[in-house]
Order: structure tokens, then C-alpha cells, then sequence
């Protein structure tokens, strides 16, 4: 959706006094980190486990990837500046990206586990253009060079090019993240 580029065509009019939400239980909800955690569980996402290369591998599991633009092809990701993996991903030039499928929460769930050996058995893997570690059975990666890192609170929107990936197999399903815990798709 683009915007109007005359908007002197769009009708001015007051804008509507904000309610505050109110919870299950009627009280009113303000905004902050409880308020966003609540309502982004009741949105389903996507899960994908970022990788990157430095002296030793660094990977999380991310729902916040996103396809930014075609031409040229870019795609966005989220990361907590606390993280374990921040201090390489500061650094790095390439990322790599990769789509989990059905069959893999453990895979996530390692990946999401702090303090955990990422990279040891089981987890498969192997170095990919770039020097960046790819996971073996996703349902899809891609290996991305880093062209932005865009403070964001406590997180950094990080904007990556594609440059090389793979489609994976066809008949997988993708793994989703909702209200706290990985799933999949109900037909």
C-alpha cells in the first residue's frame, strides 16, 4: 500500500480519542513491555534461525524476519543487543537465514536456549559462501550481506541483502511460533 502523493485529497478530520484496553479481568492495560509481550503471543509467526560467523559460530532463533524489498532483493531481522550473539552480529558482514519447517522445534528451541552449545550434535551444519554456517534440513535459507544496523530500543533492526540461498524442499510446512510455544499449521 503506497500513499497518496497529493494529500490535500484526503478528508482532514479529528482524530478518534484513544481508549485505553482494558484486560480480561475489565482493568485498563497501559503500554509497555507486558502490553506488547501479550498481544504479540496471539500473533503467529513464522520461526527462522539466524546464523553468522565469527571466532566461533553465533546463531538465535528470530520471528521477526521479514521480506523488506524485491529490487534489490533485502530482508529485515530483530536483535536483542543483550544477546549472546549481538557482539558478532555487530560485526559481521554476512548472515545467514533459514526457515525452519515442521518437525524442527528442537532445532528452535536450541537455538532459543540461552547458554546452550548451538552448533554441537545434534545440529547439523557446515560453512556456506561467506564463511557463514548453514543449517542442514531447513525448510529454506538464505546467506545475506549486512547493509544497516538501525537502533531500535533495546534491539537492532538489522537490513540484509540476499545474495545466494537455497528453496529447500517443497513439501515442507513451516514451523510457526504462537502464544508462547512453536507449532504448526492446522489445515
Amino acid at each position: 500500500m503506497t500513499a497518496s502523493a497529493d494529500l490535500r485529497s484526503v478528508p482532514r478530520t479529528a482524530p478518534a480519542a484513544i481508549t485505553p484496553q482494558r484486560s480480561a479481568t475489565g482493568a485498563p492495560v497501559s503500554g509497555g513491555p507486558e502490553l506488547l509481550r501479550s498481544v504479540f503471543r496471539r500473533h503467529a509467526a513464522g520461526v527462522a534461525v539466524i546464523t553468522a560467523r565469527g571466532e566461533r559460530p553465533v546463531g538465535f532463533t528470530a520471528t521477526s524476519v521479514t521480506s523488506v524489498s524485491a529490487e534489490p532483493p533485502m530482508i529485515s531481522f530483530g536483535v536483542g543487543t543483550g544477546s549472546s550473539s549481538w557482539p558478532v552480529l555487530a560485526e559481521a558482514g554476512h548472515v545467514g537465514v533459514h526457515l525452519l519447517a515442521e518437525g524442527q522445534e528442537e532445532l528452535a528451541a536450541t537455538f532459543a536456549r540461552s547458554g546452550a552449545d548451538r552448533f554441537a550434535p545434534p545440529t547439523r551444519w557446515r560453512r556456506g559462501p561467506q564463511g557463514v554456517p548453514l543449517l542442514e534440513g531447513a525448510m529454506g535459507f538464505l546467506v545475506c550481506r549486512i547493509t544497516a544496523r538501525v537502533p531500535a530500543g533495546d534491539h537492532r533492526v538489522v537490513l540484509a541483502e540476499v545474495l545466494a540461498g537455497d528453496v529447500g524442499h517443497s513439501g515442507l510446512r513451516p514451523l510457526v511460533y504462537h502464544q508462547g510455544r512453536f507449532t504448526a499449521l492446522r489445515d
